[in-house]
């Protein structure tokens, strides 16, 4: 692929699939993630990668991520967001501080990093956009035991009316679509206890929960050349779980 990319949740999970898969295919990344230290730990340090410890709450560490980028790289193709803040709190423990937080990285998080992305985008020779919504939006998950509670649920659905309105805002030099992950072997459902993990399993026509590169390959597709003709879209690569 050989393009410049940015990398939110780069220190774990589908960011740090997403960041290995992209490497192996000739990119160049700007790794970002609050997580500096795991992150090059976790990663290779090489001449392909810039590591970025940052909050994407924060217009600030947004556009100094893309600056890095381009400074180090000379341009930015792409952005792949993954990065995110859980909660599990139910409606009656959820209180508005945690509310507003995950709301603050989830939703102005997404963005801000959109934003700054798509200032230099625009501005030289386009690119594409890929955010990150859930599958929780799709079933109004509850919360608790690990599981995504209402803040959660919400900022995710969120995600959805800024994709549209992104997409339609940009292109048609930048596309802007989203991937809608079902549950994942992430550290996300580390709380999950072996019978919630079978009886939510029952769920997937797959059989089993998705491996992270398996969502990863998802969004990788979204900002190649191959999706030329895509914006305002959402993949659900969930296992086939919202119409079971």
């Amino acid at each position: 692929m050989g393009k410049t990319v940015l990398v939110t949740g780069a220190a774990s999970g589908i960011g740090l699939a997403s960041t290995k898969l992209l490497l192996e295919d000739g990119c160049r990344i700007l790794a970002f993630d609050p997580q500096e230290e795991r992150m090059r730990a976790e990663l290779p340090d090489c001449e392909e990668i810039e590591f970025f410890g940052g909050d994407v709450s924060k217009t600030e560490d947004c556009q100094a991520a893309v600056a890095r980028a381009v400074q180090k790289f000379g341009n930015l193709n792409a952005l792949l967001h993954w990065g995110a803040a859980h909660s599990t709190k139910r409606w009656d423990e959820l209180d508005a501080k945690e509310c507003n937080f995950i709301m603050a990285v989830n939703v102005t998080g997404s963005f801000l990093i959109s934003q700054a992305a798509a200032t230099h985008m625009m501005a030289y020779d386009g690119g594409s956009i890929v955010l990150t919504t859930s599958a929780s939006m799709l079933y109004g998950v509850t919360g608790g035991n690990g599981q995504g509670g209402p803040a959660y649920t919400t900022s995710k659905a969120a995600i959805i009316g800024l994709n549209r309105s992104l997409a339609r805002s940009l292109a048609p030099k930048v596309r802007c679509n989203a991937v809608s992950p079902g549950i994942a072997e992430t550290a996300m459902i580390a709380e999950y206890t072996d019978d919630q993990r079978a009886a939510m399993a029952v769920r997937f026509p797959m059989g089993r929960f998705g491996e992270p590169e398996e969502i990863a390959h998802a969004g990788i597709f979204l900002i190649s050349d191959k999706a030329s003709f895509i914006t305002g879209e959402v993949i659900h690569a969930n296992g086939g779980s919202n119409f079971n």
